[in-house]
């Protein structure tokens, strides 16, 4: 459950998980699992009130490893998407708030992770935002669909998926993958001030709420990315 990628340090209450590979902060299956680690614990940690998601300057992430992806193994490829519908699952579900430092670009499975956390602030930086899969020849598979349809903006929804539209972080938060945008030196400290908010909420209360909230969302999400494991393909074209 660790990766030299994943490292955290709290704040008060709000844990901060940093991710950086140096790179663009692609998805393995290792920065996966830490990541949902660093949430599961948290979630356990009667410390910590908030997590904040936090990307490496300019990037916060350009989407699956594209070494597994393009590297012809469709089982591979097939349980990195399901691991990653996990991840979202697990954000989007946590019964405790989980805030998105988005500083940079942010496509495919990155766009998907910003959806799955309760409040995304952005870096007011020249990025591309967005769901590219119908441009690289990809199905979303259906956990995704189902996140999408729950949490970007109706107005938005046919050309943010459908015509993979990609924006700027401004276009972002109209699309509804950001709620609000920050100068790029602030975006960490403004994400960690919305996180400290919510010391304030009742921590039961909160996580009741959730899965009175989502929880018709979560379970067929669960219910996809079980059906998607089994059946261990990925949607193309």
């Amino acid at each position: 459950m660790s990766s030299a990628a994943v490292t955290t340090e709290q704040r008060d209450g709000v844990l901060i998980c940093h991710i950086d590979d140096g790179k663009a902060n692609a998805l393995s299956a290792d920065i996966i699992a830490a990541i949902s680690h660093v949430v599961t614990e948290a979630e356990h940690d009667a410390s910590v009130t908030a997590v904040v998601l936090h990307g490496r300057p300019g990037k916060f992430s350009a989407g699956f490893d594209l070494t597994v992806m393009t590297g012809g193994d469709i089982p591979a490829m097939a349980s990195l998407v399901s691991d990653g519908g996990a991840l979202v699952r697990t954000l989007y579900g946590s019964s405790i708030p989980v805030v998105a430092a988005c500083t940079g670009h942010a496509l495919a499975a990155g766009a998907l992770v910003l959806l799955g956390c309760d409040v995304r602030i952005g870096a007011d930086v020249d990025c591309k935002i967005g769901l590219n899969e119908v441009a690289i020849g990809m199905v979303l598979p259906d956990w995704a669909f189902t996140i999408a349809v729950d949490r970007l903006s109706k107005r938005h929804l046919q050309r943010a998926v459908a015509t993979a539209r990609i924006t700027s972080a401004a276009g972002a938060v109209e699309a509804g993958y950001l709620d609000e945008v920050a100068p790029e030196a602030d975006v960490l400290d403004v994400a960690v001030e919305r996180a400290a908010s919510f010391a304030a909420l009742d921590h039961r209360a909160y996580a009741g709420t959730v899965r009175r909230l989502r929880g018709e969302v979560l379970d067929l999400m669960d219910a996809q990315i079980a059906a998607d494991r089994e059946a261990g393909a990925v949607p193309t074209v």
